[in-house]
């Protein structure tokens, strides 16, 4: 008699824990947000990706680096700059309506006429090492501000370094 209170026992408490189960209903569950702060993995940009222009905005990517600073009196682009050109040759050549205007400037020392000459050489170095990277002739311009367009008036070498400069400036994408 044991045994049977026992198994009576045992189905009243499953019939009591049935009876509270809740009722669960097929629902659909809203996607949750990535971890990475809602960018999803078909979204993100490949930094490395020299051919999307959704990296001449991304800070990640070299190719929002758009100046080239230049040596006192000198012409030849500087060792650290020369990946920052290689990623926009890869670009221009991927992209061929991508149009840039290389923009060159001098600091305030010498003439306006020497300045002029030497923005030119300076961007016109930048736009042979544009074409042996890939960019066609046609995609690029030079125009040379000489020492007309300072981003630093002062004069001390800290500004004069800054004024040195072409940036690289796109009129397509």
């Amino acid at each position: 008699m044991n045994t049977g209170l026992r198994f009576i026992a045992t189905v009243a408490l499953a019939l009591v824990v049935a009876a509270c189960a809740r009722d669960v209903r097929d629902e659909p569950v809203a996607p949750s947000a990535p971890a990475d702060g809602g960018i999803s993995q078909t979204d993100r940009i490949d930094a490395r990706d020299f051919s999307d222009a959704r990296n001449l905005e991304n800070p990640d990517s070299i190719l929002s680096q758009r100046v080239i600073y230049f040596e006192f009196d000198r012409s030849d682009v500087r060792a650290q700059f020369r990946p920052i050109i290689e990623a926009h040759a890869a670009y221009m050549d991927a992209n061929p309506s991508a149009r840039v205007s290389l923009e060159s400037h001098a600091d305030e020392r010498g003439s306006r006429e020497y300045n002029l000459g030497l923005g030119e050489r300076r961007g016109s170095a930048v736009r042979q090492l544009l074409s042996a990277g890939g960019a066609s002739s046609g995609q690029m311009e030079v125009v040379s501000y000489g020492e007309e367009r300072p981003v630093c008036r002062e004069s001390n070498n800290e500004c004069w370094q800054r004024n040195r400069r072409v940036e690289i400036v796109y009129t397509a994408r």
